[in-house]
């Protein structure tokens, strides 16, 4: 019995997944489709986790001179033989990826760089017996396998003087694949030396990649597309597919039928609804496709376990800090087109599809946020519903997990401007731990006029009701001294939130109701019974507290409603 295919969390290299009996998504379709396409440099932007790294690497073991043909067998790209017998293996191939480079500084950054180019050439090695190589030539090689890159110069015409060297022995032109190439610039940009950085990465893509005649053609990725004249000046030969593009749209994320594929193969087919909710929702061009990477992760938990929970795994992978800067610049428009957003509504809005870095630090509060509503959306952060209308595009958060980033930045973002008040800051505290619920109930009002809600639109109740609850769990946690608990087990159930102030042995038990059309009163009762009805106060009781606070909270819209209920145990 053939043994089932591990799920392939983290891998890099498209040779694994046969060797190493890894399941694959086939997107080999990608090589002939390319073929028949390409430019002479050609750039592929998609947010990070979209299989741009693993489908470079696809390319390069394609390519390669000396790759095993049996790595492709039984995949779609085998089917095509006389375009595998013209291109399969043929061709010497240069293959770096940026992710890496980075430093405190400008010079430490280079350093990085230069470690990378200095082991890509050693990986050809070979060259140095070379017999089509002049002695010249070969104290360059070695040189550059040194990572002797003192002058800046000699780092910028390192990747072409490499492939002029593999022309020459080879006989071939080279294939050119760069990955992640905007990491460095954001990674400069953070630190404080994107002028330098932006210099060096133009120098080096454009001594490597213009009128190179040593270059059969280049492959590029990245999340965002750098504008022209910061980068690619003089790239006349280049040809861009973005998010945006239908073209290449499958070949990055899964789509129905490769989701309902692996959850079959795994036996966890029955969870498909929630994996749509959770995970899908970005249109590329005319496809929709799912995050790859949250759905393999989710299914390998799901193998595990057919009634796990489903979680955030994109959200992980980044600082997600893109969100927290355009919240930063919110003005009242801004609000309430986020509003919207979180409600499960599309905004309009006019994109950068060029971007530059120095646009983030524009004095011109307009510029910064269409550059930040332009990176949310080149990131999978928004996406795109419908065909746009001219310059305008329908913007949607896609998925449940990145509705989930939206509302916990808001949650932080709601926190450090209630917190910043300080004195209204702690009547609010003051009132909690005394049981006041109409000065909690005033302030929090307060609180609530000047922040984002969430509009009384299609959006389920569970999801309006999480977002209230994670404003209210935000400032509650803010109070470093107590001890707060979001649905802790108590009772017969969950609770939406329990607090314990230990110094004062005093308890709270917070339940949050969305009080749909304005019903407020109807929402509170129901949290009151639901405390009742399930003791959610036991807990608290056993744990010694001498005072228990109840609380039953109910949200609509940028107004709630605060009811109340003690116990006393002296």
């Amino acid at each position: 019995m053939e043994a089932m295919k591990k799920l392939p969390i983290g891998v890099e290299f498209f040779r694994d997944f046969k060797s190493e009996n890894f399941y694959y998504v086939d997107k080999t379709g990608m090589i002939s489709r390319f073929l028949r396409t390409r430019g002479v440099v050609n750039l592929f932007t998609r947010p990070r986790r979209f299989g741009k790294s693993l489908n470079m690497n696809m390319f390069k073991t394609f390519f390669e001179t000396g790759t095993d043909a049996d790595l492709f067998e039984g995949l779609q790209i085998a089917r095509e033989t006389q375009l595998c017998e013209k291109y399969m293996g043929k061709y010497p191939v240069v293959s770096i990826s940026l992710k890496d480079v980075e430093g405190g500084n400008f010079e430490a950054a280079c350093d990085s760089l230069g470690i990378l180019i200095s082991e890509e050439v050693s990986r050809h090695d070979y060259l140095a017996g070379s017999f089509e190589l002049s002695q010249t030539d070969k104290i360059k090689l070695l040189r550059l396998m040194d990572g002797n890159f003192e002058k800046k110069a000699f780092l910028c015409s390192s990747l072409k003087v490499l492939t002029r060297l593999l022309n020459k022995h080879h006989k071939k032109p080279v294939i050119i694949l760069i990955d992640e190439y905007d990491v460095p610039l954001d990674k400069a940009h953070q630190d404080g030396y994107y002028p330098q950085m932006v210099n060096l990465i133009r120098s080096l893509l454009s001594q490597t990649l213009k009128t190179n005649p040593d270059m059969y053609f280049a492959v590029i990725t990245g999340c965002l597309r750098i504008a022209k004249e910061s980068i690619f000046t003089g790239l006349n030969n280049f040809k861009v597919d973005s998010i945006s593009d239908s073209e290449y749209g499958e070949y990055f994320g899964f789509t129905d039928v490769e989701v309902k594929s692996m959850l079959e193969y795994y036996g966890v087919e029955d969870r498909f609804a929630d994996i749509k909710e959770w995970y899908d929702g970005y249109h590329f061009g005319g496809v929709d496709v799912y995050c790859p990477w949250d759905v393999i992760n989710q299914c390998d938990k799901l193998r595990v376990a057919k009634n796990a929970k489903m979680e955030p795994h994109w959200e992980n992978s980044s600082s997600n800090a893109i969100i927290q800067d355009i919240l930063k610049d919110s003005t009242e428009t801004t609000k309430a087109e986020i509003e919207a957003l979180i409600s499960g509504e599309c905004v309009e809005k006019a994109l950068i599809p060029e971007l530059t870095y120095t646009d983030l630090d524009s004095k011109d509060v307009s510029v910064r946020q269409t550059y930040l509503w332009s990176v949310l959306f080149a990131t999978g952060y928004l996406t795109e519903r419908g065909d746009g209308n001219g310059e305008l595009h329908k913007l949607a958060i896609p998925n449940k997990e990145v509705l989930g980033i939206f509302e916990k930045k808001i949650s932080s973002w709601f926190r450090a401007r209630v917190t910043s008040d300080t004195a209204r800051w702690q009547r609010f505290c003051k009132a909690v731990k005394k049981g006041d619920a109409k000065e909690v109930q005033n302030i929090f009002n307060e609180f609530m006029a000047d922040s984002i809600s969430i509009r009384d639109t299609f959006v389920k109740k569970e999801l309006k009701e999480n977002f209230y609850h994670g404003m209210l769990l935000g400032l509650l946690r803010a109070e470093g001294s107590w001890a707060v608990k979001s649905n802790a087990e108590s009772g017969m159930g969950y609770t939406d939130i329990e607090l314990v102030i230990p110094s004062e042995k005093t308890g709270c038990i917070i339940e949050v109701k969305y009080a749909e059309n304005g019903t407020f009163d109807r929402a509170c009762r129901k949290a009151m019974k639901q405390i009742e009805d399930n003791g959610y106060a036991k807990v608290l009781k056993q744990e010694g507290m001498e005072r228990i606070h109840k609380f039953g909270v109910s949200c609509y819209k940028k107004s709630c409603m605060v009811v109340y209920a003690g116990e006393s145990f002296f």
